[in-house]
């Protein structure tokens, strides 16, 4: 990727700084949706020493929002991983149904469902609340960051932040930048996962980025292996976890992420990386039937 000059985003005199002193990250983030992985990104910027905004579509979303990140919080106070009280966590962290309240923020990040015509609207009605200066992401995990860049006013502004679920004991976000993409951003991109405590793997914007693209295509051919009756589920995974150190299997992982994100995921790099990501009749069989995973309580695991 291009090197980038640096310019450190606004910063925050309570937030977390790096050795030299100066604040590593934003000010004020915001969180567009507070679902798992929503409320995963508020929590860590939240710990790391930013105010965060999350807004939701209704409160009722909203305040299971709040809920969750509190709850994550809570859990950070209770291991010592942060030397800040819950008070003062909390206190960061404030949750709203109005795109309006955006309009303090240094950073936006994008985190709402898997689909294109959504985070293209959603982005869209973002940028129209921020002033020039903020940066804006998406957290996609295998959508055209491009393409979503196309659709916004000041692309150069835009970047893909691919956190992993779950984020806060996730060591690495996903950095995607586009042609676009300023090198200002790219370099403040790169502090921001640093003072997250995490590792910033920089990959140029391409179907399914780097890991999506290795994860599913692993998960895919295990998939195909239970189809095609090789070997079980349980041993699959473990031949991965025990033989190639792998912390979870592509199996279980894949319930986790959800077997219809997987599914879009897969369908979408079958339509631009061929056949080769053709989702297994096995997967659609199991979405078409309701078992997503560990949200279901059945997947190619029972919960």
């Amino acid at each position: 990727m291009s090197t980038a000059e640096n310019l450190s985003a606004p910063t925050n005199p309570s937030a977390e700084t790096t050795e030299a002193g100066t604040a590593a990250v934003p000010a004020v983030v915001g969180v567009l949706g507070g679902g798992r992985m929503g409320a995963g990104i508020a929590h860590a910027f939240t710990v790391a020493g930013a105010d965060v905004v999350v807004v939701e579509r209704d409160q009722a979303a909203a305040d299971a929002a709040r809920e969750r990140v509190a709850a994550a919080l809570a859990k950070s106070v209770d291991r010592g991983t942060t030397t800040h009280s819950l008070d003062e966590l909390t206190g960061r962290l404030s949750v709203s149904t109005d795109y309006a309240s955006f309009a303090g923020c240094d950073l936006v990040v994008e985190a709402v469902p898997e689909d294109f015509e959504l985070k293209s609207s959603a982005l869209k009605a973002v940028e129209e609340h921020l002033a020039d200066g903020p940066w804006l992401a998406t957290n996609t995990s295998s959508l055209s960051v491009a393409k979503l860049a196309a659709g916004l006013a000041r692309p150069e502004r835009f970047c893909g932040l691919h956190f992993f679920n779950p984020v806060p004991s996730s060591l690495l976000v996903e950095v995607v930048l586009t042609d676009s993409t300023s090198a200002e951003l790219g370099e403040a991109a790169r502090e921001w996962t640093a003072a997250l405590g995490k590792t910033a793997v920089v990959v140029r914007d391409a179907p399914g980025f780097a890991s999506s693209r290795l994860g599913v295509a692993i998960a895919l051919e295990a998939m195909r292996m239970v189809e095609e009756g090789v070997a079980s589920a349980e041993d699959i995974d473990a031949a991965m976890v025990l033989g190639y150190k792998h912390p979870v299997g592509p199996l279980r992982t894949t319930d986790m992420v959800g077997l219809d994100v997987r599914l879009g995921i897969a369908e979408y790099l079958h339509e631009t990386l061929g056949e080769r990501f053709a989702p297994p009749q096995i997967l659609r069989e199991k979405v078409a039937r309701g078992e997503l995973g560990r949200k279901s309580g059945q997947g190619f695991f029972s919960y």
